[in-house]
């Protein structure tokens, strides 16, 4: 059964471009790894500063691999430097 997964980030004032390319560069590595079957991020059309990640893997194993890239680390890195509070994950699976 598929995971999907739901990230929501809120950018520090200023810091709302930055929060945008980080996720940006996330897509071709992130869809090039072992089990990832999508993974997609969008802004708030209202709120610039607000922007959700949507991804689907394989499997939890999968996820699990993806935590431990280099480019995960990187962006683990700069998300703690640009956002106004902590990140929501949220896991999901059909019912």
């Amino acid at each position: 059964m598929n995971l999907h997964v739901v990230a929501e980030f809120r950018s520090a004032t200023g810091q709302e471009d930055r929060l945008r390319t980080a996720l940006e560069a996330m897509i071709e590595p992130t869809l090039a790894e072992p089990g990832c079957l999508g993974y997609q991020p969008y802004t708030d059309p209202n709120d610039a500063a607000r922007m959700v990640l949507v991804e689907e893997w394989t499997s939890q194993a999968a996820l699990d691999e993806h935590f431990t890239t280099t480019h995960f680390f990187h962006v683990r890195d700069v998300l703690a430097e640009i956002l106004a509070e902590p990140m929501i994950i949220k896991r999901l699976t059909a019912v």
